[in-house]
């Protein structure tokens, strides 16, 4: 029987993350889950597209809009590695996503440093999920970057 957990779906994302890793992208990523299926998988990529924009989240919210054949993902969860930034966040106040469940905050940039208001008021966040290991590779990759 398929696992439905967070951590599984969590772990999910952190594939993700791992190939953004491998790609020389800031280790982020984030998969879309509805009725309990993937829909959407992806990771960073702003420097291979040369894209500021090129989130996971922003990316996973394109594919599975595409997926659906809809704007809306009321009935979806965002599994992501790390807490959206204000960016993100917007993004997901507009695709009306149901659910949003994170691993590592992100205290610099994260939604909730500015206001949780800026999701759309009915959707409703985890965070916290495996948090240990998605800061452990975010941590790994910039102790990397610090090297050279």
């Amino acid at each position: 029987m398929l696992d439905t957990s967070d951590e599984y779906y969590m772990r999910e994302a952190l594939k993700e993350a791992r190939k953004a890793f491998n790609a020389d992208e800031i280790p982020v990523g984030a998969i879309i889950v509805c009725n309990d299926r993937i829909i959407a998988r992806s990771y960073n990529n702003t420097e291979q597209l040369n894209d500021v924009t090129a989130h996971a989240e922003m990316l996973a919210f394109t594919s599975a809009t595409s997926t659906i054949g809809g704007k809306y993902l009321q009935n979806c969860t965002l599994y992501v590695t790390l807490e959206p930034c204000v960016m993100c966040a917007g993004a997901a106040a507009w695709t009306q996503i149901g659910r949003i469940v994170y691993g590592a905050s992100d205290l610099k940039r994260g939604y909730s440093t500015i206001s949780s208001a800026i999701l759309h008021p009915k959707t409703k966040v985890t965070k916290g999920i495996l948090a240990e290991e998605c800061e452990t590779l975010l941590k790994d990759f910039f102790l990397q970057k610090r090297k050279y």
